[in-house]
């Protein structure tokens, strides 16, 4: 790579790329980050911050080969900092990680899910890595993505998972089967139709990641309901600020009981990040418990949450879908809502299987497969 020129004060080092940009590092940071105080197996720290220096000066910088050499004035021994790592630290994270650039899709109407979200056949997802990482990355960015040609077979479902991530055992077992019971202890299990809603807000954590694969479909009704959680929070937050904070501030509880598990957490209907983006949506009126506010707070909460109820309903920012035998879903459980149309399992019986997986599993399985083909020199 081309060698920026280098200059320094003590509190700080500055990088000037030849592309007129530059780089500035806290020198403090710079003495927090070096190779000599880690681990040379594991990467891993062998220090703890208060074994610095509060406040190290640099005495020195210069470019020495491919890196920059740093000596503190508390310290003569010098300091080496590839300058690709260098500039890898501020580079945009979406450039390394292009999975973490999410893609939000507001009007889902207009969307058809055949053509305008990522599909792969299952042996596809086997047989070709390139391909496999780009469906993934495509998951990630929009939140939902499809499998085809999955066999419908008790273990199908596991087969195509196996390719992306980390299935998780709950009180529902290590997968599921979603289809009509007598009695249900979860309105999943019946004919009726379902409201768009996310999985299980009242688990700790709330599973990351759905998948629903289709062993058997109904002719008539049954069909799938996306909505993006994300670009609907977006437009809540343009639209009706004051229900936008109402409801990324006011902990909502959630609940289950059945005769193998009784669950309860609490946590916000929109959940934002450190930097204030919106991070999770939790949304679930089927295990609402009831709220523990006074009157006027339980006012504000109620009018900010109907407000957002209705965004849901509307036609317009609803993506349908009807499944075909083997076609399988994915779809983020902290991000897209799903729902379904209404059937009659005694005219049309349909069959769906379904798991979670964890979220961290799921982003690191595409890191790690990145990394595989960048190592082979595959792109």
């Amino acid at each position: 790579m081309s060698k920026p020129q280098v200059s320094a004060i003590p509190e700080a080092l500055t990088l000037h790329w030849l592309d007129g940009s530059a780089a500035e590092f806290s020198s403090l940071w710079l003495r927090d980050n070096r190779r000599e105080d880690r681990d040379a197996h594991s990467g891993q720290r062998l220090i703890d911050i208060m074994d610095l220096p509060a406040a190290p000066r640099i005495q020195s910088a210069a470019i020495a080969d491919d890196a920059v050499s740093v000596t503190w004035e508390d310290d003569p021994a010098p300091a080496r900092f590839a300058l690709a790592w260098l500039a890898a630290q501020t580079a945009a994270i979406d450039r390394t990680r292009p999975e973490l650039a999410t893609r939000r899709w507001l009007e889902g109407a207009t969307l058809n899910a055949a053509s305008d979200f990522a599909w792969i056949s299952l042996d596809d997802a086997q047989r070709n890595a390139p391909v496999r990482l780009g469906w993934m990355i495509r998951l990630l960015q929009d939140g939902v993505a499809f499998f085809s040609e999955v066999p419908c077979a008790d273990d199908g479902i596991l087969q195509a998972m196996a390719q992306v991530g980390q299935v998780s055992t709950t009180n529902y077992g290590l997968v599921f089967d979603v289809r009509s019971v007598p009695r249900p202890e979860n309105l999943a299990y019946s004919d009726r139709g379902l409201g768009l809603h996310t999985d299980n807000p009242y688990r700790e954590p709330v599973p990351g990641f759905q998948s629903l694969h289709a062993l058997l479909t109904s002719t008539e009704g049954g069909d799938s309901v996306f909505a993006d959680g994300f670009a609907l929070a977006e437009y809540l937050r343009a639209s009706d600020p004051v229900a936008f904070a109402c409801l990324t501030q006011t902990p909502v509880p959630f609940a289950y009981r059945s005769a193998d598990a009784d669950l309860y957490a609490e946590r916000p209907l929109i959940q934002l990040s450190c930097a204030g983006a919106v991070a999770a949506v939790h949304y679930n009126s089927r295990s609402i418990a009831p709220l523990r506010l006074g009157a006027h707070a339980a006012e504000r909460f109620y009018v900010a949450y109907r407000r957002f109820a209705g965004l849901l309903r509307e036609p317009r920012f609803q993506l349908k879908f009807r499944l075909r035998d083997g076609d399988l879903v994915m779809f983020d459980n902290q991000r897209i809502l799903h729902g379904r149309t209404g059937f009659s399992s005694d005219r049309y019986p349909r069959h769906l299987r379904g798991c979670y997986l964890s979220r961290d599993s799921v982003y690191s399985a595409a890191a790690l497969l990145r990394r595989k083909l960048e190592h082979e020199g595959i792109e």
